[in-house]
């Protein structure tokens, strides 16, 4: 074996390496995230009180007149009228407000969050560390087959998270069911499908892998928390038609609920993010036709791959209309996101694997 040959092989087995380190890592952000919920979930007693504060506080203000603020400046007195609260909520939908949160407000609840993240993050360094590895290993785009794909799949679903943790938003109700996620994708990858490192198939030895898989890999990545969002925006939605028809939820789905943001935010966050998104999947589709154009001499060939990319994207231009369309807001909307989710997913599992295709000599 030539020096070069023993290099890549010491590279690959050090990107295995890192990557089943990230899991530990992973494993242990999963434990920190389950004990933010449990430690930061409220009393009976502490509910009761938050409540009856809530209620105080808004009959009080509902009767109080108009109230100004006298400051007194340099010798001069300014007037400044009462703050407005300000609620979230869209067309048609209550005005609740946010949740305090998977730690549910609590100290001990922050600080497992806080140790939540910040294993996430180191996490996320190692597994980062292990694709570019991978990709000094096989000189190549790391993503040639579907162990390399579910591993940098992974890595940029939680680089987006942390991400919007890093710009200020309130999106830590997302750790929990994200570290379940990755474990799963991760696992799956070192079982079922672990490929040893090797150089593609000419087909594929182009410059358009490293633009058309990274962008439908980043636009998965942000799609997935789109569509946990939109999940969870269900749930919450339901809960809180159950306490405005004077239900009476149980105590595990109250202390859930409770700590997530409003239905109006969730659904907020997860049109943003799909509409943000839909654009590059609109380029990811060209880009891959271009790529079919230079590697078969057609842009587009109804092959499975390319026939499913294009369902996806119809289903979200499907979901992005129908926000735009009376009637079709709020949950008829969110049941749409989540068809053109599972087209992804059946994109990214089902054709590479069940399907045979002119994509699957790629192996898995």
């Amino acid at each position: 074996m030539s020096l070069a040959a023993e290099t890549n092989e010491s590279l690959a087995r050090m990107s295995d390496m890192l990557i089943y380190s990230s899991m530990a890592v992973y494993t242990l952000a999963f434990f920190a995230h389950i004990a933010e919920w449990v430690f930061g979930s409220r009393s009976k007693v502490g509910r009761t009180a938050a409540e009856l504060t809530a209620t105080t506080a808004t009959a009080v203000t509902a009767a109080a007149p108009a109230v100004t603020v006298r400051v007194n400046q340099a010798g001069s007195t300014a007037v400044l009228d009462q703050p407005k609260v300000v609620t979230r909520s869209g067309a048609g939908t209550r005005d609740v407000p946010d949740g305090p949160g998977a730690a549910g407000g609590t100290v001990k609840g922050d600080l497992y969050g806080r140790i939540a993240v910040s294993l996430t993050t180191l996490a996320f360094l190692i597994e980062a560390a292990g694709v570019i590895t991978r990709a000094f290993a096989v000189q190549r785009a790391p993503w040639g087959n579907m162990y390399e794909f579910s591993t940098t799949f992974s890595t940029v679903a939680v680089g987006a998270y942390l991400g919007f943790l890093l710009a200020g938003k309130n999106v830590r109700w997302l750790g929990l069911p994200l570290m379940t996620t990755v474990l799963l994708d991760l696992g799956m990858a070192v079982t079922w499908l672990k490929t040893p490192s090797d150089q593609l198939v000419p087909a594929l030895d182009s410059y358009w892998l490293w633009i058309h898989v990274s962008t439908a890999i980043f636009c998965g990545a942000v799609f997935y928390l789109g569509a946990v969002a939109t999940l969870l925006y269900l749930f919450r939605d339901s809960y809180e038609n159950k306490l405005a028809t004077g239900g009476e939820p149980g105590p595990f789905a109250r202390s859930v609920m409770e700590r997530l943001p409003s239905a109006a935010s969730l659904d907020k966050f997860s049109y943003r993010v799909n509409a943000a998104i839909f654009p590059l999947w609109t380029f990811t589709i060209i880009a891959g036709a271009i790529w079919a154009g230079d590697a078969w001499g057609r842009y587009w060939g109804w092959d499975a791959k390319e026939v499913w990319s294009f369902i996806t994207w119809v289903g979200y231009a499907a979901y992005l209309h129908a926000r735009a369309t009376a009637g079709w807001k709020g949950r008829r909307a969110a049941y749409i996101a989540l068809i053109a989710f599972a087209c992804f997913l059946f994109n990214y599992w089902g054709v590479n694997i069940f399907v045979t295709s002119k994509h699957s000599y790629a192996g898995v």
